[in-house]
C-alpha cells in the first residue's frame, strides 16, 4: 500500500495571539506546536505581492487575516466561518470518517489561530493555508494509528496534452456518489490531486503548493488520474 507523501517543510511557529476566536470549539491542548506560516516552507518578502490587487474575494479574505494578527479575534471567527466547509469537505473525503473530519478541521483552525501572525500573502487566497495544516494533522493521524486510505494498484497511463478539457468532460458526466467511488479507488497522490483541484476547486497552483510539488507534476499526475477515473466509471459516463 502506498504511504503518504512527505509533510510540506515547515518554518518556525509564530507567537500566539490572546485566546478565543469567536464560536471557535476548543481542541487538543497541544495543537500548533510544529505547523508554519507558509504551505511551502519558502520565505516571502511581504512586500513583493499586495492582496489588495487581488479579486475582492481574496483581497477580503486577507483584510479578516490583516485584522487578525492584529488581535481581533471577531475577524478570525469570520475566517473560521468562511472557510470551515472548505477544508472539512478536503479532511471527510481524506479520512471518511465525520467524526474523525470535525476533530481534525477544528484543530486545523486552532492551530491556525496560534500561527495566525506569521502568515503572509503569496498570490493566493488563504484557504490553501487553512487547507495544509488540516493535511499536515491528517499526515499525524496516518503516522500514529497506521490508518491507510484505500487505493488501488493499477498502473498509470501517461497521457498526451488535450486542449479539449477532458477531465471536466468525465467529472461532469458521473453523480457525485459515483465519482466519489471511484476517486477511492485511485491511488493516495490521485485522490489529492483530484480531491483539491476538481472537489475543491483550486487552482493547479494551490495545488501545487499544498501537495509541494511543481505545478508541471501537478498537471501529469491530475491528467493520468482522470485517464483511470474514466476507466473506473460505468461504461455509460465514459
Amino acid at each position: 500500500m502506498p504511504l503518504p507523501r512527505q509533510r510540506p517543510r515547515e518554518t518556525a511557529p509564530a507567537a500566539e495571539p490572546a485566546p478565543g476566536a469567536g464560536h471557535l470549539h476548543a481542541a487538543h491542548p497541544h495543537a500548533g506546536h510544529h505547523d508554519g506560516a507558509t504551505p511551502d516552507g519558502a520565505a516571502m518578502n511581504p512586500e513583493a505581492l499586495n492582496p489588495d490587487d487581488a479579486s475582492p474575494e481574496t483581497a477580503g479574505a486577507w483584510s479578516l487575516v490583516r485584522a487578525a494578527q492584529e488581535g481581533d479575534m471577531e475577524a478570525f471567527s469570520e475566517l473560521y466561518d468562511r472557510y470551515y466547509d472548505v477544508v472539512f469537505r478536503y479532511v471527510l473525503f481524506r479520512m471518511n470518517d465525520r467524526t474523525l473530519a470535525e476533530d481534525i478541521t477544528q484543530e486545523a483552525f486552532v492551530r491556525a489561530l496560534r500561527r495566525i501572525g506569521s502568515v503572509t500573502y503569496q498570490g493566493r487566497d488563504i484557504a490553501a493555508w487553512f487547507v495544509t495544516i488540516a493535511r499536515n494533522l491528517i499526515f499525524d493521524h496516518v503516522k500514529s494509528s497506521r490508518y491507510r486510505l484505500e487505493s488501488t494498484t493499477a498502473d498509470i497511463i501517461d497521457l498526451s496534452p488535450s486542449t479539449h478539457g477532458p477531465e471536466q468532460q468525465v467529472l461532469d458526466g458521473a453523480t457525485n456518489d459515483e465519482l466519489i467511488r471511484c476517486v477511492r479507488k485511485l491511488n493516495p497522490d490521485q485522490q489529492e490531486c483530484i480531491t483539491l483541484r476538481f472537489l475543491q476547486g483550486l487552482s493547479v497552483a494551490e495545488t501545487a503548493r499544498i501537495m509541494d510539488r511543481n505545478e508541471g507534476a501537478v498537471k501529469a499526475l491530475q491528467h493520468r488520474a482522470v485517464r483511470r477515473l474514466a476507466q473506473l466509471l460505468p461504461e455509460g459516463l465514459r
